[in-house]
C-alpha cells in the first residue's frame, strides 16, 4: 500500500518535467490525480497516456476561474480534494536588471509573477473549500531563488521568495484546518522554459547548458532528474508522516545552500 493510498491530489503543471513525474509518482502512492494545464498539447498526451486514471483541465493557473475549474472537476470526479500542488512556473534565463529595458521589466513583471506566484494564491482559494472539507493540505514548488541570489534575474528570484511568503502566510491563517507547505528543489534536468514577454516562451533551461556539466557543479555531483524530487511531495501529503509539519518549506538544493550557487555578476561593473 502506498503512502497517499486514497488520497486525491490537484496538481498544476503536470504536463511536463517535474509536474509529470509528481503525477506518476502519486499515481504509484495510491492517490488519484487531477492536473490543470495551459497546453492543449500537454493536455492532450496526458489524456493519450493516462486515459481515464486522471483528470485533465485545460487552463491558466494564473486565472481565477480556471483553477476554480479544475478544482469542481476534481471533486465532481473523485468526490473530494486531500492535497492542492502549487507547482506551474516558468523561468527567466538570468535575465537581469542591467540588461532589460523597463518596458521588458514592467512585462516580465506581470507575467513571471502572475505564473508563480499570483497562480500559488488563487490556486488555494480555489481549492480551500474542498481542503477545509478534507483538513487536506498545500504543497508549493518553489526553487533554491527561494533562498539564493543568482539562481535567476530580478523577477524569477522575486517571485519565488515571494512565494516562501505566501507559504507562511497560509499556513497561519489555515491552521488547524489544512496544512500548508512547500518544496524547493534545485536545478534539475528539466527543460524549463522561459517568459514570452521576453522571447523566451521556446528557449530551455538545457537548451544552450550540458546538463552533465551541471551535475558535475552541484555538491552532491549530480544533476537530478525531476523523479528525484517527488519523495518530498510524498513526505508532505502524507496524513500519517505528515500531520505536525505546516510552513516547512524543504530545501532540495543538493547542497548548494552549503556551498553557494557561485554565479558570475551580471557582468555591467566588470573591469
Amino acid at each position: 500500500m502506498g503512502w497517499l493510498e486514497g488520497e486525491v491530489a490537484l496538481i498544476t503543471g503536470g504536463g511536463s518535467g517535474l509536474g509529470l513525474a509528481l503525477v506518476e509518482r502519486f499515481l504509484e502512492e495510491g492517490a488519484s490525480v487531477a492536473v490543470l494545464q495551459r497546453s492543449r498539447e500537454k493536455v492532450d498526451a496526458l489524456k493519450a497516456r493516462f486515459g481515464d486514471r486522471i483528470v485533465t483541465v485545460a487552463g491558466d493557473v494564473a486565472n481565477f476561474a480556471d483553477n476554480v475549474r479544475a478544482v469542481e472537476a476534481t471533486v465532481e470526479r473523485f468526490g473530494k480534494l486531500d492535497c492542492f500542488i502549487g507547482n506551474a512556473g516558468i523561468w527567466d534565463h538570468y535575465a537581469d536588471i542591467v540588461n532589460m529595458s523597463g518596458e521588458q521589466l514592467e512585462k516580465a513583471f506581470d507575467e513571471i509573477m502572475g505564473i508563480n506566484t499570483k497562480s500559488l494564491i488563487l490556486g488555494a482559494k480555489a481549492a480551500l473549500n474542498a481542503l477545509i472539507a478534507s483538513n487536506g493540505s498545500i504543497i508549493f514548488t518553489l526553487s533554491n531563488s527561494a533562498l539564493y541570489s543568482a539562481g535567476g534575474g530580478p523577477i524569477y528570484t522575486a517571485s519565488k521568495h515571494a512565494g516562501v511568503g505566501v507559504m507562511k502566510e497560509l499556513a497561519y491563517e489555515l491552521a488547524p484546518k489544512v496544512r500548508v507547505n512547500a518544496v524547493a528543489p534545485s536545478g534539475m534536468n528539466v527543460n524549463i522554459k522561459g517568459a514570452a514577454s521576453l522571447g523566451q516562451e521556446n528557449l530551455g533551461l538545457l537548451d544552450a547548458r550540458d546538463p552533465e556539466k551541471i551535475g558535475r557543479g552541484m555538491p552532491l555531483g549530480f544533476l537530478p532528474e525531476p523523479e528525484d524530487m517527488t519523495g518530498s511531495y510524498v513526505l508532505l501529503a502524507s496524513r500519517a508522516n505528515n500531520r505536525p509539519l505546516t510552513g516547512v518549506l524543504i530545501n532540495a538544493d543538493c547542497g548548494l545552500g552549503i556551498r553557494g550557487l557561485r554565479q558570475p555578476r551580471a557582468g555591467f561593473f566588470d573591469e
